[in-house]
């Protein structure tokens, strides 16, 4: 079964992965800037069919017009087991750091927390089977190329794979406003992070098996965020504490 990609920095981060695709559709009189040209260069240097198509007919496939007249047919996106997470940081010689997202449904949302990810240094992300979305099209829109790089884990059990991680030493943190200040928070050392869904937040199951709660310092009259914007600060923050710890060690400059 194939599937079908859009946009063209999704089209062009697939290629620069080296991911399978089997055929590159471009609309007619496509205006050719660097980036579309820098995909037709990858495109026939690969061997890959390149061809031109109506807008209608990309509209069509896409299910959207939000496809900046590039759209690829690749192999569906496969997922991988937590197991192959922790060795891949492992093999980098650092420590785990993996993002949980607890009924994440919104497709624009995942993207744009896997482009913070990738940004970020994260090794992976973990979504559960019911109550989230996929790999889908619009999620790698979303994530502007950053879903070719993020390894993602899909699980049966949410609660059951935080208590497999704690056993392998990596610390269980969940995102709750009004919490611990997450500015003043320890966010060190093998880490995942937990980010609720849409509206309801972290469910009360998944919140047991956190080893503590940090919050977002708000100071507007708007009591939370969204969940990609959340997820973008905790990432981040634990970047940052994670190089000013480096830079500790090896007394370099901040």
């Amino acid at each position: 079964m194939s599937e079908f990609i859009f946009g063209r920095n999704p089209v062009l981060e697939a290629l620069r992965s080296n991911r399978p695709i089997n055929k590159i559709l471009v609309a007619k009189n496509i205006d050719k800037n660097l980036i579309v040209q820098k995909i037709t260069n990858l495109a026939k240097a690969r061997g890959l069919v390149v061809q031109q198509a109506d807008r209608r007919k990309l509209n069509a496939l896409a299910n959207s017009s939000s496809h900046q007249g590039i759209l690829a047919l690749v192999s569906p996106y496969g997922y991988v087991e937590i197991e192959e997470i922790l060795r891949r940081a492992k093999d980098k010689g650092k420590d785990p750091f993996i993002i949980i997202l607890d009924g994440i449904e919104d497709p624009h949302n995942l993207g744009a927390i896997l482009r913070s990810a990738e940004a970020g240094g994260v090794d992976g992300v973990v979504i559960p089977k019911r109550r989230s979305v996929g790999l889908t099209a619009v999620v790698a829109k979303a994530s502007a190329g950053a879903i070719e790089y993020v390894p993602l884990s899909r699980v049966t059990n949410l609660s059951s794979t935080l208590e497999d991680l704690k056993k392998q030493g990596v610390w269980i943190v969940g995102l709750e406003m009004g919490e611990k200040d997450l500015w003043q928070s320890d966010l060190t050392g093998p880490l995942a992070l937990v980010i609720g869904g849409e509206g309801r937040g972290i469910s009360k199951k998944v919140l047991k098996r956190c080893d503590f709660l940090v919050g977002i310092p708000m100071q507007g009259k708007i009591p939370s965020l969204n969940a990609s914007v959340a997820a973008s600060l905790l990432i981040f923050e634990v970047a940052r504490q994670r190089h000013s710890l480096e830079c500790r060690i090896v007394n370099c400059k901040l």
